[in-house]
C-alpha cells in the first residue's frame, strides 16, 4: 500500500511534488512520522530544546518532482496590507 501525496513546495524552486507519508498505523511513531524528545539544561533542569528522531517508517527525502511552476510575475508578489482582494466592492 502506498502512502503518497501532492503537496506544493517554494524551495528550492516553486513545483508540486509527490512525497512519501508516515503510515498511519506504525506502532513506533503512531503515524506521525517520529518522535519528539524533549531535554533540559543540564545544569538548571530548564527547558532547552527537543531532538526530533525519525522513524523508520517513513523517509522524508522520498519525493518527485510532478510539476514545477513559473514565478509569480513581480506585480503579483507586491504586498498590498491595505487591500482586502476578498473585500466587497463599495461599487
Amino acid at each position: 500500500m502506498t502512502r503518497l501525496r501532492i503537496q506544493h513546495i517554494s524551495w528550492p524552486r516553486r513545483a508540486l511534488i509527490l512525497t512519501d507519508t508516515p503510515r498511519p498505523d506504525c506502532g513506533n511513531c503512531d503515524g506521525d512520522g517520529g518522535t519528539a524528545h524533549d531535554y533540559g539544561d543540564y545544569e538548571t533542569g530548564e527547558y532547552a530544546g527537543t531532538d526530533w528522531e525519525p522513524c523508520p517508517c517513513w523517509d522524508e527525502t522520498r519525493r518527485w518532482t510532478l510539476l514545477p511552476l513559473p514565478r509569480l510575475p513581480r506585480w503579483l508578489r507586491r504586498q498590498h496590507t491595505d487591500v482586502d482582494p476578498w473585500a466587497d466592492s463599495p461599487f
